[in-house]
């Protein structure tokens, strides 16, 4: 945290916790018209667990559950739920990135720092994206407007 850039933090922030905000306030007036929408906003198992080294993102994620929260209880009343997805590691280029990086940082290969990973769920495996996705798309059913303001963990059986 003492070494973690200011611009970091204001970058991070802006991308996951103000985008989030933005889209939000100009999608929801129309939800509300409507009294149909479905918010669904993609978080962290990051957000509860926190991570040394990573105050902004950790931050953000947390932020987007109480985010999440507020938007649900306003739009309950007219047909709008707002969940939260929390992924552990998902197999995608950012996370590759956060991989080699974090490798580099205590001396090993990426790929015994994903094994390590991959070892620590019960699973026994990182999540892949379509898994993020087929929750998402169940969400936005019209057979799901009574889930709402939560936040879902798709981790392979992992708290972080």
């Amino acid at each position: 945290m003492c070494n973690h850039p200011d611009e970091e933090w204001y970058k991070v922030i802006d991308i996951n916790l103000n985008g989030i905000y933005r889209t939000t306030k100009l999608c929801f007036p129309g939800m509300i018209e409507r009294k149909w929408g479905r918010i669904i906003n993609i978080a962290s198992t990051s957000a509860s667990i926190g991570a040394p080294l990573h105050a902004a993102y950790c931050t953000s994620k947390a932020a987007i559950l109480g985010l999440t929260r507020c938007v649900a209880l306003e739009g309950a009343l007219y047909g709008v739920s707002c969940n939260s997805i929390s992924p552990g590691w998902v197999e995608t280029k950012l996370a590759e990135g956060m991989i080699g990086r974090l490798s580099q940082i205590e001396g090993r290969t990426a790929t015994e720092y994903l094994e390590e990973i991959k070892e620590s769920y019960p699973q026994k495996r990182i999540i892949q994206p379509q898994e993020i996705g087929a929750v998402a798309a169940f969400l936005c059913r019209d057979e799901a407007l009574g889930i709402t303001m939560q936040d879902i963990t798709v981790s392979a059986g992992s708290l972080w």
